[in-house]
């Protein structure tokens, strides 16, 4: 899709634009072109050179991950002022090891590698701010690793809608909304759709969740939380 310059007087609220002062931010951004992108279509490919390093402006995104045999597993979700495509950054190229795709229509700022790694050099804090994102996403996958390999079903489906919740969750009455399917879950959480519709139904009975319309309300984190200590999940 062709790239356009972004708005004039644009606004960005991001980690990796910490540490810019006003004029600094607005050069940055000057170098950006601005994409959009579709539900469902791939932002950045795994495998593919890691030329453009990306700031989700608008919408809600996703990595992916395919295995060597054709699975495709689902991983972190990617919220608005969340960069991906950090190794464009790297002196000697890359490729993308993960794949990005739209879950919601987009829009994104783009940087490609020459342009992003001059600005680098000229501001440093870029680079060292991508840095503390990259320590909090190798953070994440271990965790992710440890819930999978000593969690039960219960447990890691309730940390999947955790990690839902404080990066792409809308706050609502009753709750924080998800827009996620049962299979994007099972996904997250290394279970079969069947337990996680089954798990679910279970929670919404208990007054924990509710079902609407292709999103999940999860009422309270910390009721949820109580609720599986003290059902004994962890023994299950």
């Amino acid at each position: 899709m062709p790239a356009s310059p972004p708005p004039a007087g644009l606004e960005v609220k991001s980690r990796f634009l910490e540490g810019l002062r006003p004029s600094e931010m607005e050069l940055v951004l000057e170098r950006a072109k601005q994409r959009h992108f579709s539900p469902k279509s791939v932002m950045t490919r795994q495998g593919a050179p890691a030329d453009h390093l990306c700031l989700l402006w608008k919408g809600r995104a996703r990595y992916f991950l395919v295995t060597p045999n054709g699975k495709r597993i689902l991983l972190m979700w990617i919220a608005p002022g969340s960069i991906f495509g950090g190794l464009a950054l790297r002196e000697k190229r890359a490729t993308y090891i993960v794949s990005v795709e739209a879950v919601h229509d987009c829009t994104a700022l783009v940087w490609d590698r020459a342009a992003i790694r001059v600005l680098s050099k000229r501001f440093p804090v870029l680079l060292e701010n991508c840095i503390e994102i990259a320590a909090e996403y190798i953070s994440w996958y271990t965790d992710a690793h440890g819930t999978v390999t000593s969690r039960t079903a219960p447990e890691r489906l309730a940390q999947a809608l955790f990690s839902l919740a404080s990066t792409v969750g809308q706050k609502v009455p009753g709750g924080v909304e998800l827009r996620v399917t049962n299979e994007d879950l099972a996904s997250t959480a290394n279970i079969t759709p069947y337990t996680t519709c089954r798990i679910l139904s279970q929670w919404q009975r208990w007054g924990l969740v509710r079902k609407d319309r292709g999103a999940i309300i999860l009422h309270s984190a910390d009721d949820l939380l109580s609720t599986l200590l003290s059902t004994g999940a962890r023994r299950s």
